[in-house]
């Protein structure tokens, strides 16, 4: 089973987990995110064209700005990748605590 390390990656960065975290509660503007965090409008660019390659974030024009939003086609793939490495972990750690002990055999 193959995972998707676009997505692993891109939230890896911490400033780009919170602009994540920022966009799932309301799409934003670059100026937007700069002024909730400790980085500059061009760091804030950067760290958003990482999502949006990752298929995470997705813009749209308004009026000069870009407005960034959570793409939902993304975050349901990220969601599924999540699971299939969720299911995959209690899998192995039931297989695990299956496996009759030395006291057992």
């Amino acid at each position: 089973m193959a995972t998707n390390a676009k997505y692993w990656t891109a939230l890896g960065d911490p400033t780009r987990r919170t602009i994540f975290e920022l966009l799932v509660d309301r799409p934003s503007s670059v100026s937007g995110l700069a002024s909730a965090l400790p980085v500059t409008r061009p760091a804030v660019s950067q760290h958003l064209k990482v999502l949006k390659d990752a298929g995470l974030v997705t813009d749209t024009r308004s009026g000069k700005e870009r407005i960034y939003r959570i793409d939902p086609d993304g975050l349901a793939a990220l969601r599924a990748e999540i699971d299939r490495f969720w299911v995959k972990s209690l899998a192995a750690y039931a297989q695990l605590v299956e496996q009759p002990t030395e006291d057992e055999t």
